[in-house]
């Protein structure tokens, strides 16, 4: 699986009614942490696409969302299960220490 661009629109049916747990990335694209998180969430959603989706949202578009949610720093990871918000980190991270905090989600 990929990382999907979600937005104010489709983040309900994208993110609320997902089936499985939902890791949502605030992201914005004048954030050089946001970009170092690419490759990361790119590997994961690969490696974790059947117990996790992966989608991203870009802050600057889509303002609804993003203060529905309080997000306030770029990178905000948040991740939605049963549509609810189960858990929020800020800041990029590498890959290993993100899949130990995603670990009690999945």
């Amino acid at each position: 699986m990929s990382v999907t661009e979600v937005t104010d629109a489709d983040f309900a049916a994208q993110v609320i009614g997902s089936e499985l747990p939902v890791l949502v990335e605030f992201t914005a694209d004048w954030c050089p942490p946001c970009r170092q998180m690419g490759p990361v969430l790119k590997a994961l959603a690969a490696e974790e696409g059947e117990r996790l989706k992966v989608v991203q949202l870009d802050v600057d578009a889509n303002p609804e969302t993003t203060n529905a949610y309080k997000v306030l720093s770029m990178p905000t990871f948040m991740v939605f299960r049963a549509g609810e918000p189960v858990k929020a980190m800020v800041g990029a991270r590498p890959k290993r220490r993100l899949l130990a905090e995603l670990e009690d989600v999945l």
